[in-house]
């Protein structure tokens, strides 16, 4: 049976660094739980047999959230000015749309199987656009916007090898559990659980104590929360209404499969992911998009060894890869130890970690001497070390376009696709200074079109006691860039309160 969906409760752990949309204006006057309560039947309906109708099952997993969504929306300002916004920018959903379709239909049905809220599949458009690799200025990341501390408490592993807030399928079953313990802890009431989900259970139920001391309605809109809670819950209601109602409101959901699309695979053992890709006759860029918690070129060497595959092809590289014994999954290279080299400087060369040489050659210790060798793990293919590359790249097959906008510079729009000015230049063949317009056309070259793109633009606010090289420091970015990008003077100086751009690795940062 699904959960009872009278909305009321609350929240433990704050989530740092959703993507809500921020509408300007907040709703003074609070709207009251009697206005949005479904109103129970005064009079029970006989049906006659002949007039049951049993329903169709849903060949559109867009039209099976829609069948499923109980959740009351009210009819008030903050709720409609969220609705508003989305029909006033139907693209933002389309794209968003094409972007869920690897992933919707497991989230749904992890969702049914729970008896879970089918609307709690429409929060990660509301945390991260459904962007796997979304990274926010509270250092939260992945498509639930998982931060490091909640990431953990609910099983989730993360190294230097792999971020489990990143991988689709683990970080949807946490996200669940966390919506279950928040919405028992809460009194069983859905909308607190939700606030809590993006604030913390613990600023829910004090607001909801203070209300009860004051002798005032404690209901979800008569609380006292933070401004960003406030408007998260009504977010995710509009949306719900927004999506129920798509074809009245002109909006275009790109059609996805109410079938499954991707299967888990357990490999059982560290594997270089070129073999992975191979075996499955993908492109190295399309097999990492589907698995983009793992932050180089090997599942990690104590896992997990779970890969997200196409479900049509899943079976047969599972069979595949268990013909390629444990000692041929990874390829390994014997390096002579040259004067001056340390544990740490070989393994920066080899894109690996000192732990890892270290207990790949059972050393009790990090004194290494000149002359001798060592065991030191590298990819079937030397460039896939990190997944995907942020070097610059060769010209490759595929051709993309960009046109120019008002701020642009080579230097950024070379940054935001992983490449060089000097490349962009030749491409375009630019003058030596590389001049640019507003409305020009960039033709870009690269490899693939599916790598997933490891940089994200995180707006950061000052705080008091910041300083450039500390910023600088918690997003692993250079002082010299934070001041580039974003025309800092000379001075430096920064104030509590200010905005700052920033262009995060994401895999570096997390790792």
């Amino acid at each position: 049976m699904r959960v009872s969906c009278y909305l009321l409760a609350g929240s433990l752990f704050l989530l740092g660094g959703c993507q809500s949309l921020d509408l300007s204006g907040k709703n003074d006057a609070r709207d009251t739980e009697e206005d949005i309560l479904l109103q129970e039947p005064t009079a029970k309906v006989e049906i006659q047999p002949e007039e049951i109708h049993f329903p169709v099952a849903a060949t559109d997993v867009w039209q099976r959230l829609r069948d499923g969504m109980a959740l009351p929306v009210p009819d008030i300002k903050r709720v409609n000015d969220y609705r508003n916004w989305y029909r006033k920018h139907p693209k933002h959903l389309e794209q968003v749309s094409a972007r869920a379709e690897p992933y919707l239909h497991f989230i749904v049905e992890e969702l049914d199987k729970r008896g879970l809220p089918l609307e709690l599949a429409l929060l990660p458009i509301v945390e991260s656009a459904f962007d796997p690799m979304a990274y926010s200025h509270g250092a939260a990341s992945g498509l639930w916007q998982f931060t490091t501390p909640m990431a953990r408490y609910f099983g989730l592993k993360m190294n230097w090898w792999y971020d489990g807030r990143r991988d689709v399928p683990a970080a949807t079953l946490a996200a669940l559990d966390m919506m279950e313990y928040l919405y028992r802890k809460t009194g069983n009431n859905w909308l607190y659980a939700i606030a809590a989900y993006n604030t913390g259970e613990g600023r829910v139920l004090s607001a909801v104590q203070r209300n009860k001391k004051k002798g005032l309605e404690t209901d979800f809109w008569s609380l006292d929360l933070p401004t960003e809670t406030e408007r998260y819950v009504p977010q995710l209601l509009a949306l719900a209404d927004v999506v129920r109602h798509s074809d009245d409101y002109g909006i275009s959901l790109a059609p996805i499969t109410n079938e499954a699309a991707i299967k888990v695979v357990d490999v059982g053992s560290q594997i270089d992911l070129a073999l992975v890709a191979e075996a499955a006759d993908m492109s190295l860029g399309e097999l990492q998009a589907l698995n983009p918690g793992f932050n180089r070129w090997a599942t990690p060497p104590k896992g997990p060894h779970k890969l997200v595959l196409p479900v049509d092809r899943a079976d047969a590289v599972a069979e595949a890869l268990t013909a390629i014994p444990a000692n041929e999954r990874i390829s390994w290279l014997r390096y002579e130890i040259k004067p001056g080299d340390s544990l740490s400087t070989i393994a920066d060369r080899f894109h690996t970690t000192a732990a890892v040489i270290k207990s790949l050659n059972q050393l009790e210790s990090n004194q290494i001497r000149a002359g001798k060798h060592l065991m030191v793990p590298a990819s079937a293919r030397a460039e896939t070390q990190t997944l995907p590359q942020l070097a610059s790249r060769p010209k490759g097959k595929v051709k993309l376009e960009y046109k120019v906008s008002d701020g642009d510079s080579l230097w950024l729009i070379a940054k935001k696709h992983s490449t060089s000015v000097n490349q962009l230049i030749k491409w375009n063949r630019l003058d030596a200074k590389g001049t640019i317009r507003p409305g020009q056309t960039l033709v870009l070259w690269q490899q693939s079109n599916t790598a997933a793109d490891r940089l994200r633009k995180v707006n950061y606010k000052v705080r008091s006691g910041d300083s450039l090289a500390r910023i600088a420091k918690k997003f692993k970015v250079k002082v010299a860039d934070l001041i580039n990008w974003n025309g800092l003077g000379k001075d430096k100086y920064l104030k509590p309160g200010q905005m700052l751009k920033l262009y995060v690795d994401v895999i570096e940062v997390s790792s």
